[in-house]
């Protein structure tokens, strides 16, 4: 007795907030998906931030590629000829060698940093355009929601990765 009495106390309760609250979304909102991995790895304008930033460093590329080769050099020639130098002659050897690949690892560093700090700066703005073109295709085509990230499995029916690639190459670069 007390239970139903309990509950039609909370019924009673409950039907004027119902009555006031917004209006519930429609059964079965409009879902969508998108792959952004694939977007900053398929897209035009992913492609094209990628060849930029590899014109851009080559020229150091190809500088740390010789000196590591200079340095392979070094060791081998050290090796090699260690037991016919003098103790002086192969301490000299060995810490020129030491000094050189300390400053090769530190330019390699520098390298990688450098390069990754551009690859990001070029791939946000790739995600920034991306990101509004989702937007707007969310707005034209009426959906609740679209998320983004790596799911466990998309269904293709709300993968909407491919009209976001193509509104992506069908927009000119942004300067």
């Amino acid at each position: 007795m007390k239970i139903i009495l309990a509950a039609a106390i909370l019924a009673t309760l409950a039907v004027p907030a119902v009555a006031q609250a917004p209006a519930a979304p429609p059964a079965g909102g409009k879902f969508g998906f998108v792959h952004t991995e694939r977007i900053l790895r398929d897209s035009v304008p992913a492609v094209r931030a990628q060849k930029k930033i590899e014109a851009e460093f080559q020229k150091r590329d190809r500088e740390l590629a010789g000196s590591a080769a200079e340095l392979k050099r070094m060791q081998e020639d050290l090796d090699k000829n260690a037991m016919t130098m003098s103790e002086s002659q192969r301490r000299a050897k060995e810490r020129e060698f030491g000094e050189l690949n300390r400053d090769f690892q530190r330019k390699q560093r520098e390298f990688r940093e450098d390069l990754n700090q551009r690859r990001n700066e070029e791939l946000a703005q790739v995600v920034e355009q991306a990101n509004r073109i989702i937007r707007m295709i969310a707005e034209q085509e009426k959906f609740d929601i679209i998320f983004q990230e790596m799911p466990a499995y998309v269904s293709p029916r709300i993968d909407i990765t491919d009209k976001v690639i193509k509104a992506l190459e069908a927009k000119p670069p942004a300067k």
